[in-house]
């Protein structure tokens, strides 16, 4: 069985990397969504409520929500599929895949409905 073992743990060290980069980028997007979220209502909060600064506007319309809806759920997709692919390292390929085809659809269902609003 030691023999088994030492020759999967000489095939891994290449996946283990190119692992460890895959959920280290998607970490990243998700971090960077989730600090954009936060950008957009941090200056909304700043400049509209605290500093009532009457040149910049910041409406609660369909665009914002739409920006809002879209970059949370972006984030909390990325951060989803970071914790499943570290617990099935088996099923990285298809949870990426997946992952992806998500963000696809996500973008496409938020987009949309905003274009036929707006028509």
């Amino acid at each position: 069985m030691s023999k088994y073992k030492k020759k999967n743990l000489q095939n891994v060290p290449g996946s283990y990397e190119t692992d460890i980069r895959l959920e280290r980028s998607i970490i990243f997007m998700g971090w960077l969504y989730l600090l954009a979220i936060i950008g957009f209502l941090g200056v909304w909060l700043i400049f509209d409520f605290i500093l009532d600064v009457p040149y910049i506007d910041i409406q609660a319309d369909v665009y914002s929500l739409t920006y809002l809806a879209f970059t949370g759920t972006a984030s909390a997709f990325s951060f989803g599929v970071v914790w499943n692919i570290k617990n099935n390292r088996e099923k990285k390929k298809q949870l990426v895949n997946d992952w992806l085809l998500g963000l696809l659809l996500l973008g496409l269902f938020t987009i949309l409905p905003l274009g036929v609003y707006l028509w």
